[in-house]
């Protein structure tokens, strides 16, 4: 089946670029370089949610399906997509990438990145391409019963962007019963600090991939953070997740 055709709920999807650009972005990206992450309303309607996460069965649409426990990262699946992207995923990767690339940039000396960050996906993915870094990494999960993700970083190569969004697409205490989504920042000499973001179905959270600047008395230092999944308890969890950089 070609990749372009899609179920009519998604073919037919309302610009989901135009909804998440129509966010506050002022008050968003001051949370996410305060917090490390920020939560953003509903952006997909039920029927949006309903059509990806069916798309997780389109062995078409996909270039490789991870299966948790073999690697040692948690219990449950997920399958990256292959180049063409979706129509709606790949609105919401251009659309996102270009409202972060602004505070992208102010933290790249923060962080020490050496590669450029252009104001357009498609340009970041050139610089991608140069370090050799050429398979798309937006992906979907599942996870059943008993299914978590271990803290983790989405990491693949030299070059990475310092944020990355991921919606829910399932309804918490409706179609699944736990599994929430985990987030831990390390400080140099301190304890790790763990949050658990409040999400609901359709909702976004944006999110430091690796390393957040944090001002300290001795200066700027680099906090680390991880994100994961707690256990599912009952029912079954989809989520879509928007990686910026790609994959060597």
């Amino acid at each position: 089946m070609d990749p372009a055709v899609l179920p009519r709920h998604l073919d037919a999807m309302t610009d989901p670029a135009a909804r998440l650009n129509a966010l506050d972005w002022t008050a968003l990206l001051e949370e996410v370089g305060g917090r490390g992450h920020a939560v953003t309303p509903p952006l997909l309607d039920p029927a949006d949610c309903a059509a990806l996460a069916a798309l997780y069965d389109r062995d078409d649409l996909f270039r490789t399906t991870v299966v948790m426990a073999r690697h040692g990262f948690g219990e449950g699946e997920y399958r990256y997509f292959r180049d063409p992207l979706p129509a709606p995923v790949q609105a919401l990767r251009e659309a996102g990438y270009e409202r972060l690339a602004p505070l992208a940039r102010d933290w790249a000396p923060l962080l020490g990145f050496e590669h450029p960050i252009p104001d357009d996906l498609d340009g970041f993915r050139a610089v991608c391409r140069s370090a050799g870094q050429e398979r798309p990494t937006p992906l979907l999960l599942r996870y059943g019963a008993g299914g978590f993700n271990c803290l983790h970083q989405d990491i693949y190569g030299a070059v990475a962007f310092p944020f990355q969004m991921a919606f829910l697409l399932d309804r918490p205490g409706v179609d699944f019963e736990g599994g929430e989504f985990v987030i831990s920042e390390s400080r140099p000499r301190q304890q790790s600090r763990v949050e658990v973001a409040p999400l609901v179905q359709g909702a976004a959270i944006i999110f430091a991939t690796r390393h957040r600047p944090v001002r300290g008395s001795r200066g700027t230092y680099r906090a680390t953070l991880k994100h994961g999944v707690s256990r599912i308890r009952r029912g079954t969890r989809h989520t879509l997740g928007i990686i910026f950089h790609d994959a060597a």
